[in-house]
């Protein structure tokens, strides 16, 4: 009898049901063919067992007559068995084919292209708007990023500058508004800096004043703490606009304000620096550190802004971040290339106003990058009061100032950014510490295995992967890779904010939701991919730290993304 042998070709573009059903057809015919040449033992009249091959009669009753033959029912038996076997196998290959489908829309092997600029500008309508309220914007981009050449006016969508509702004309109210706005926080930051450097001076005076009685000039010479600067101005209303969550300020004077052109605001700031000399008789406004946090910053239950700091903080603010600012390293000038030819003199201009020094070994272009730096760290810090300025701040801002050229729109999305991740910088480490428990809680659900070793090396809270929570993978990944996990991750933040998520990714059933915790799924999925080390090689979390940061450019970002969207799929609803 001749064996028929089925090809069984897997067809990805018939999905799961082909290859079930050939799969299926495979196997029944096959496990026939086996049972028609199968062995059977069974009891001969000396009481030994024989062992005689089913074959066809070639004409008589062969050997011993009709006794060698199987009789009708084991041959039906067979057939059931094979019937059965090939069920259970068909039902096997359903489940292995439903769950393959849930693989991530940014798969290595499926990731589609980023959204394109001639797509960018197809998605809006006559009035400026996104169509469809700005799901097909958002989709886009979860599935493959953006393109290098509208990143500058993709962001501020994404971080929340711009609603993605809104229409053009509120767009331009907007960006008018929030350039007034950083411009008056830089104009403070210049306004302390020179009483700082009056209080320095008249202290160094004071020092060699041995004549002089020294009894109470210590309370004389001490820095004014800002609330008392701001005490001695007016004060301004704050409000919260319901649009993009803006903050507007009702200041009388704002109603005549006249039209201002979107030029950049670090010439702005340079034209605009030496205006600024006569702060004691000058009728200013209060410092925005008692800034009330827009709708959308969402704040935990004992977390509040103080209304002031002494001045003695943001010099030492300002001190960390004019050497952060210097050490930043020169990865971001080939994607910038305007910015990579910036002339020496605008730098050196730049870098006198924010008070940038020791910065002759720099070329003009990381002169320019660094006092870039240190305008919008500065105002961050005073935006900011109650976080001010932590080490790892600057590897933040860094990406974002090398693609958006204008300060005062790159401040704005720095600050959308740090609505999730200033909780890095807190002291308590509150945030921190709730981030690598969901890390450790990933891990724990998806491998009870690497969980229980982590266990046994005392470090199941996954400390080891601290960098990593604080600077969002900027030091595990190159440059371009950390925009695209970015752009992922702030498309997923996009949906929620705008409510989307529910709406519309709760239908697709085979699809990831949106999350905010994208980012902690990545670094789940990046332990998780190094599991069979940690467990046969590793004997300290010492051990696995040292793996975790020598992983920087060794990385596949789509890969990472797509292990994530698989772990958001299995473990969304149990975390």
């Amino acid at each position: 009898m001749v064996l028929w042998n089925s090809g069984v070709t897997r067809r990805r573009s018939n999905g799961g049901v082909t290859v079930v059903i050939s799969y299926a057809l495979a196997v029944v015919t096959l496990s026939a063919t086996v049972f028609s040449l199968m062995h059977e033992i069974f009891p001969a009249g000396d009481g030994r067992r024989r062992i005689i091959i089913f074959a066809e009669a070639s004409g008589g009753s062969g050997v011993g007559g009709s006794g060698l033959f199987p009789s009708n029912s084991n041959v039906g038996i067979a057939v059931a068995v094979t019937a059965m076997a090939g069920l259970a196998l068909a039902a096997t290959l359903v489940y292995s084919s439903r769950r393959g489908s849930l693989k991530s829309p940014w798969s290595r092997r499926r990731r589609k292209h980023a959204l394109l600029a001639k797509q960018w500008k197809s998605l809006f309508d006559v009035d400026g708007k996104l169509s469809d309220g700005g799901v097909k914007f958002l989709k886009k981009i979860r599935s493959g990023g953006v393109e290098p050449s509208i990143r500058a006016e993709v962001w501020p969508f994404l971080l929340g500058m711009y609603d993605v509702k809104s229409s053009k004309k509120e767009r331009d109210t907007i960006r008018a508004r929030k350039r007034r706005e950083y411009l008056e926080l830089r104009r403070q930051c210049r306004q302390i800096s020179k009483q700082g450097e009056r209080s320095f001076k008249l202290k160094e005076v004071s020092e060699h004043s041995s004549n002089e009685d020294s009894g109470d000039i210590s309370q004389v010479l001490e820095s004014p703490s800002l609330d008392e600067v701001a005490s001695a101005r007016p004060s301004v209303s704050m409000d919260v606009s319901s649009l993009s969550g803006e903050v507007v300020c009702k200041d009388e004077e704002e109603e005549n304000d006249g039209v201002i052109t979107d030029g950049n605001v670090s010439e702005a700031e340079t034209d605009s620096s030496d205006s600024d000399s006569s702060e004691d008789t000058e009728d200013t406004k209060p410092l925005l550190a008692s800034i009330e946090p827009e709708d959308n910053y969402v704040l935990e239950k004992s977390e509040t802004r103080p209304l002031s700091y002494k001045a003695e903080d943001f010099a030492t603010w300002q001190r960390i971040i004019r050497l952060d600012a210097i050490r930043a390293n020169a990865e971001w000038i080939i994607y910038s290339p305007s910015q990579a030819a910036v002339s020496e003199a605008k730098a050196q201009q730049l870098a006198v106003t924010v008070g940038l020094k020791d910065y002759n070994h720099l070329e003009p272009c990381r002169i320019y990058h660094a006092a870039r730096l240190v305008g919008i760290l500065e105002a961050y810090a005073l935006y900011d009061s109650e976080i001010g300025y932590c080490q790892g701040m600057s590897d933040l801002l860094s990406p974002i100032i090398s693609v958006i050229g204008e300060d005062h729109i790159a401040f704005w999305c720095f600050v959308g950014f740090m609505r999730k991740a200033r909780h890095n910088f807190r002291l308590d480490e509150v945030g921190i510490k709730r981030q690598l428990n969901t890390v450790s809680k990933i891990i724990k659900c998806k491998d009870s295995h690497l969980y229980k070793h982590l266990e046994k090396l005392e470090a199941e809270d996954c400390f080891f992967v601290y960098r990593m929570v604080v600077v969002l993978f900027r030091r595990e990944l190159t440059f371009e890779q950390t925009l695209c996990l970015w752009e992922v991750m702030w498309a997923d933040q996009a949906a929620i904010r705008a409510g989307i998520a529910k709406s519309a990714w709760g239908r697709l059933r085979l699809r990831a939701p949106p999350t905010d915790d994208l980012l902690l799924y990545a670094i789940a999925a990046c332990v998780l991919q190094k599991k069979k080390l940690i467990i046969e090689k590793y004997s300290s979390m010492d051990e696995i730290m040292r793996e975790c940061n020598s992983m920087a450019g060794h990385l596949d970002v789509w890969k990472l993304l797509d292990d994530a969207h698989d772990l958001v799929v299995t473990l969304h609803d149990k975390i």
